[in-house]
């Protein structure tokens, strides 16, 4: 009987073994996985951080052109979003998107409808 009960404790062992190595490679491959993920998601971080560079000096070369002080407005803008929080941010950007689009949605508009070419 000691061998018996000894035998099946062993049994025990090893197919909890088998278990746990099974876990574990499951585990090993969504550990790869996700690492895949957060090169491919830092890789896409990168590219657009690069991009939005480019964006902002191509603005703010637009800006300077224009005769817009780029410090005075960014400061403005931070004020307004530390006193009245996201809400403001949205507001100050709706205005300059306002003033920006008056003068180009006139010109869009003509050339845009399809009305005067047909």
């Amino acid at each position: 009987m000691g061998l018996g009960s000894t035998a099946k404790k062993l049994q025990k062992v090893a197919d909890m073994a088998e278990k746990l190595y099974a876990k574990v490679n499951e585990i090993r491959q969504q550990v790869e996985s996700v690492r895949g993920s957060v090169e491919e998601t830092e890789s896409r971080v990168g590219a657009l951080e690069h991009e939005l560079a480019e964006q902002r000096a191509l603005v703010e070369a637009l800006a300077e052109e224009q005769g817009v002080d780029v410090d005075a407005v960014l400061e403005a803008v931070e004020a307004e979003s530390e006193g009245d929080g996201d809400s403001a941010g949205d507001g100050s950007e709706g205005d300059s998107a306002d003033s920006a689009g008056d003068g180009a949605s006139a010109d869009d508009g003509t050339d845009g409808d399809g009305t005067d070419d047909t």
